[in-house]
């Protein structure tokens, strides 16, 4: 009987070149994924920086409208019913008339600002120009973040929100 040897190309695996197309074909989507990736990143940042302003704006407002009902003792006229700093809201103040000393809180703590990725924010004050980026000291009027980039509506700067 005669033996018969039947060589097959089984070859398995890529080509040279079909390994490089599919390199080829990652490295094109991974490029068109990058700023997608960048742009929603940064939307992110912009909604946290939204959420802390609004957060740190209405415990101001509600320090202001505690000091106006007079259920906050003003001991310094030059606070125009403000807080005196964004710590003062965070630590909290005892209410006019109370005996216990129980102390009442605005902030449970001072939040980060995402753009800057510190706890300094920009404060203005009753008696500070609008467009003033010093702040004068008397009370805590208004906060702002104090990153001079521009926001991705392409128009305004974190720092004007």
């Amino acid at each position: 009987m005669e033996r018969k040897t039947i060589l097959k190309n089984h070859n398995k695996g890529f080509t040279l070149l079909e390994a490089g197309l599919s390199v080829i074909l990652l490295s094109i989507l991974a490029l068109l994924a990058f700023p997608t990736v960048q742009y929603t990143t940064r939307r992110f940042k912009e909604m946290e920086l939204r959420h802390s302003l609004r957060e740190m704006r209405n415990a101001i407002d509600e320090y202001h409208r505690y000091a106006l009902q007079g259920l906050i003792e003003q001991t310094d006229v030059a606070q125009d019913f403000y807080p005196p700093d964004l710590e003062t809201l965070v630590e909290g103040v005892t209410l006019a008339g109370d005996a216990t000393g129980k102390k009442i809180r605005f902030l449970r703590r001072i939040p980060m600002d995402p753009m800057t990725k510190s706890f300094e924010w920009g404060l203005r004050s009753t008696r500070d120009e609008p467009d003033s980026d010093m702040w004068g000291g008397e009370n805590v009027f208004d906060v702002y973040s104090t990153s001079t980039a521009q926001a991705l509506d392409g128009v305004t700067h974190y720092n004007e929100w």
